[in-house]
């Protein structure tokens, strides 16, 4: 009895998170370029051979040596959803909306004091004042970098207008003569699964190490010629709220069933005892 009460435990931990999840995504229905994750939930019943090296780790075991049982459920993986959202035009020239799936713009964040970059499919920038207002820098709304080919695009102030391509070049007027002096660097995720929510509506690279992964297998730069980006527009969430709406029913309700095994359980504990005595 107390192991179905503690595989009823161990699955509703899983389970109150797969909840956190949900509940994320509905509150980001109306973030633009927000990308919905999706939990995966995987069983705990596995067996593993030749998991002791010494039989002295073996004493006092319940199971057989070299063999290590569990129960229960466990959110095997959270996967993000990188499909594409709807597209709604603003007029705003430094909206871009990335018009291909897996595609994502490059974000230059501070953490700790080490440069780091994350990546976003949130296009929504803006020209912050830097070197003494002698220039401006393309950024997030949260004043984050936005990176071009060579490294935060910079722009000399003065100028009359600012456009940007359908290849992520940035063309600037000034004195009535256009020229491209930028370029806005968008890269695609090949194994966009294993990308990891950094907040802020930002995606970060694991820990390639462990994954035995190079970088160049999850991320590779998108060709200066390629139209990908829609001006004057910003991608909408994809998140579905009548999926979601759905999954939380349904996952609620597993956390009840779970919850009243518990407390059945505890109950004809309870009887076995006064039996016994």
């Amino acid at each position: 009895m107390s192991h179905i009460m503690n595989q009823a435990a161990v699955t509703m931990n899983q389970l109150q998170q797969k909840l956190d999840i949900i509940g994320n995504n509905m509150a980001n229905s109306q973030t633009t370029g927000y990308k919905s994750r999706q939990a995966e939930f995987s069983s705990l019943l596995f067996s593993q051979i030749n998991n002791l090296s010494a039989r002295e780790n073996a004493e006092g075991r319940l199971t057989p040596d070299g063999i290590r049982i569990g129960s229960g459920a466990k959110i095997g993986s959270v996967g993000n959803d990188l499909t594409l959202g709807s597209i709604s035009e603003t007029g705003r020239a430094l909206d871009a909306a990335l018009t291909r799936e897996n595609y994502l713009f490059q974000i230059q964040v501070d953490q700790n004091g080490q440069n780091e970059t994350l990546y976003t499919r949130d296009g929504s920038f803006f020209l912050s004042p830097v070197n003494n207002n002698e220039a401006v820098m393309l950024t997030t709304g949260d004043g984050h970098p936005v990176l071009g080919q060579d490294g935060p695009i910079v722009l000399s102030d003065g100028f009359d207008s600012i456009a940007l391509r359908e290849n992520g070049q940035i063309v600037v007027t000034r004195g009535g003569q256009d020229a491209v002096e930028a370029q806005v660097q968008v890269v695609q995720a090949i194994r966009p699964t294993i990308l990891e929510a950094a907040g802020e509506n930002m995606l970060r690279l694991p820990d390639l190490n462990n994954l035995g992964y190079e970088m160049n297998e999850i991320i590779e730069e998108v060709g200066v010629n390629e139209n990908m980006i829609q001006s004057g527009a910003l991608e909408q969430s994809n998140v579905d709220l009548s999926k979601q709406m759905t999954d939380l029913i349904m996952t609620q309700r597993s956390y009840q069933f779970n919850a009243r095994t518990i407390s059945m359980g505890d109950q004809m504990m309870g009887l076995v005892n006064q039996l016994r005595s």
